[in-house]
């Protein structure tokens, strides 16, 4: 079941590369249309959620996967709010709330080697 797990995480960890790197493409191949406008940053958004989950699904690194998702989305996020690219309502609080996640994940690997030395 172990090898099944990882070729699963890798195949969705490739996918989730081409998503960030060429939308359209994949949209194209995929779906047999185009992507344009604001359906290339949720696929990209979908890309960082997709190497996320392959992160998760490798042997042991659950916690490391929710981190990875959380910490791109932030930086995703609050990219397309700084270019301008994104103006929704709540792009904004979502940056936030993420950024408070990341930090939150990120607290058990830090205390883990604070209490070691």
């Amino acid at each position: 079941m172990k090898k099944v797990l990882v070729l699963a995480a890798v195949g969705e960890v490739a996918t989730g590369v081409a998503l960030l790197v060429v939308p359209s493409l994949v949209g194209q191949l995929l779906l047999g249309g185009e992507l344009t406008g604001i359906a290339i940053a949720v696929a990209r958004v979908t890309g960082i959620a997709l190497v996320a989950l392959g992160v998760a699904c490798w042997p042991g690194t659950p916690l490391l996967g929710m981190l990875t998702y959380s910490a791109a989305a932030t930086l995703y996020l609050a990219y397309l709010g700084f270019t301008g690219a994104s103006t929704g309502l709540l792009l904004w609080p979502v940056v936030a709330l993420h950024f408070v996640l990341t930090v939150l994940l990120a607290l058990p690997s830090t205390q883990g080697k604070q209490s070691k030395t």
